[in-house]
């Protein structure tokens, strides 16, 4: 139930978001994609906890590829 509600969260997220905002994204994937593959590899919580974290590091110097 809370991994189908993250998924269509971050899914609205993505329609609505200003592509500004979107393509910012230091990282690959991006922060969105991230929370994606971490909710669905390790479960909601812990993937929630691991894409807020990410997001955390989402400043210079920081980037490149990183996968959950």
């Amino acid at each position: 139930m809370i991994c189908w509600l993250s998924f269509f969260a971050i899914r609205f997220y993505q329609r609505i978001a200003p592509s500004r905002l979107r393509d910012a994204c230091r990282f690959d994937p991006s922060c969105s994609n991230y929370a994606l593959l971490a909710i669905e590899k390790h479960g909601a919580v812990r993937g929630w906890k691991m894409a807020l974290s990410r997001i955390h590091r989402c400043r210079f110097p920081n980037g490149g590829e990183d996968y959950p």
